[in-house]
């Protein structure tokens, strides 16, 4: 395999509209990125599409070895599916693994800001937040903007996080992160995850950095929001919070 620091983590379910143009977008960026696709078992072809892309690249020097799929039976959850990319990104020797979802809601010209500010700016964990510099949200109905505000101000209220957007899912790690979390212990599979793997970080110790970004709602394909996950995060954060009193955290590990 070409050897590459960055890996892009994309979950899919039933993102045929998109998938070919993020990957494509994620290629053309300076500097080498490689994509994980985790693929849910889409029924619309989503899978085929990135086969038939690994087949294309697989002719062309610079392209090879950079995209990669691990296809599951079905629907197992956002945080599962994260989960099974950072196992992924960790066996394989990647240095900053990132979240991104596949619907141009996270702006792939962003993923290296998110870099810089891990790579030479401090951080180990950066944010694409949509919140640090006010309100960055386009085309989203109001509705749901102020479900997604006041849910970030939920959770630093309960938590205590000094961050201004703790649901975000456009993230970068640096491999130490991954490598020091006991990931087989993340519980919540789907908003809640995102405040989880934010919340873990913090309580062991490691820098968090949020970086302003815009936030653009899906042109194509279908939200995976349902009021379920929201009530996943309501009640999930209280139940973090309650665990924390009583567990202790490691110290960082530096060996990875």
């Amino acid at each position: 395999m070409q050897q590459a620091e960055r890996l892009v983590i994309i979950p899919t379910y039933n993102e045929r509209e998109n998938i070919e143009k993020i990957i494509r977008a994620v290629f053309d960026l300076p500097g080498t990125f490689h994509i994980l696709v985790i693929e849910d078992g889409s029924p619309d072809g989503t899978a085929d599409i990135v086969r038939s892309l690994q087949s294309e690249f697989a002719q062309q020097e610079k392209m090879a070895n950079r995209l990669f799929m691990v296809e599951r039976t079905g629907k197992l959850g956002l945080g599962t599916a994260y989960i099974a990319g950072f196992r992924w990104a960790l066996e394989h020797g990647y240095q900053y693994i990132f979240e991104m979802d596949a619907d141009f809601s996270h702006n792939p010209q962003d993923l290296p800001r998110l870099y810089e500010a891990c790579a030479t700016g401090g951080a180990d964990v950066s944010i694409g937040s949509r919140y640090v510099s006010g309100v960055n949200v386009v085309n989203w109905p109001m509705g749901r903007v102020l479900m997604s505000y006041f849910a970030s101000k939920y959770v630093r209220l309960i938590t205590g996080l000094d961050i201004h957007d703790t649901t975000a899912g456009f993230v970068c790690y640096r491999r130490e992160v991954l490598a020091t979390l006991p990931l087989d212990q993340i519980r919540f599979k789907g908003y809640a995850f995102q405040i989880e793997m934010k919340f873990s970080a913090v309580k062991y110790g490691f820098r968090v950095k949020e970086v302003p970004v815009i936030f653009v709602n899906r042109e194509l394909g279908t939200s995976k929001m349902n009021s379920s996950i929201f009530g996943e995060a309501v009640f999930g954060v209280m139940r973090l919070k309650w665990d924390s009193w009583f567990k202790r955290y490691p110290k960082r590990n530096t060996s990875n």
